[in-house]
């Protein structure tokens, strides 16, 4: 039977940690959307081979720190070692996949609002299933202003029906894949350093992509904007943003991550305003203003139920 609960005593030692690392990876990754559509439009690449590189990539950087830190030699080489870095590697990749195409079918803002007016409803949801518990009601207050807030932000598409119908679907999916792996990573494996496994799954989540990106091309001439958007993409919204949002489960509950989940699209919109001179509406603006409002009453739930 379901019950009211709070997050275990473990998991609450630092809040404070784990909030800061909540908000940077919520605001790097509101990034990732625009790098990625500006590394596809300046190389011509298509969702799967852009999906394929942010993998790669960061995976890359985030192994190369944990070679160099003398990480990478303490992994187990397990079962449960494999099977967690092969099952975070297949949903790496179907979620950045279904996003990247997405975004190819709408737009950076309006597949980031999608994808994320979806993941904190699967990922309550999903906790409450797992740990046999009800969520508070000022949590389940928040996620519901918070999808409230999204639904709003979406204001006036500028895309056909057919194109947003795909987009919302490929979107859906994308939210699937990264509430599934939010929730894998609610236990962490003993003795494994998070960093680590991290890189690991990065890089074959990647190789799975490979074959798919290769037959749409990934070729990529050395122009210094694209080489900018790849490094960026590796590195900011990729390799930073997930070990921090990683760590960050770790130091306390997959709900509490809601708060880099709300983040991003708001960083996604802020930055679509100020780069791309997108006019935010009246109704965007109070959109924006209940998931702020969301956020605040999130940590409030944390704190008092705690």
């Amino acid at each position: 039977m379901l019950t009211h609960s709070s997050p275990t005593p473990a998991r609450s030692k630092r809040p404070g940690t784990a909030t800061a690392l909540l908000v940077l990876a919520g605001v790097l990754w509101g990034t990732g959307g625009l790098a990625g559509s500006l590394l596809a439009s300046s190389a011509g690449l298509q969702p799967a081979a852009v999906a394929a590189y942010r993998l790669l990539t960061g995976g890359a950087l985030i192994t190369a720190y944990a070679a160099v830190t003398g990480r990478l030699n303490s992994v187990p080489r397990t079962r449960p070692t494999v099977i967690r870095i092969a099952t975070s590697g297949l949903l790496l990749a179907l979620f950045q996949a279904a996003y990247f195409a997405a975004v190819r079918a709408t737009s950076v803002g309006l597949a980031a609002l999608t994808t994320m007016v979806a993941v904190p409803v699967l990922v309550t949801t999903g906790s409450a299933v797992l740990d046999r518990r009800m969520p508070t009601p000022r949590a389940t207050a928040s996620i519901l202003i918070a999808v409230g807030g999204l639904v709003l932000l979406l204001d006036s598409p500028s895309t056909s029906v057919a194109d947003r119908t795909t987009g919302t679907a490929l979107s859906l999916l994308a939210a699937a894949g990264f509430a599934t792996l939010t929730l894998t990573h609610r236990t962490p494996l003993p003795a494994h350093d998070q960093t680590t496994t991290t890189g690991l799954s990065f890089l074959a989540g990647g190789l799975l992509l490979l074959p798919v990106g290769l037959a749409t091309g990934m070729t990529l001439h050395p122009r210094p904007d694209t080489l900018a958007a790849l490094a960026f993409l590796a590195l900011f919204p990729t390799a930073i943003a997930y070990t921090t949002y990683f760590a960050a489960l770790h130091r306390t509950t997959p709900t509490a991550g809601v708060i880099a989940i709300l983040l991003e699209p708001l960083t996604a919109t802020a930055l679509s305003v100020l780069l791309r001179h997108e006019p935010l509406t009246a109704v965007q603006t109070l959109g924006a203003t209940l998931v702020l409002t969301s956020i605040a009453l999130h940590q409030t739930a944390d704190k008092t139920d705690g």
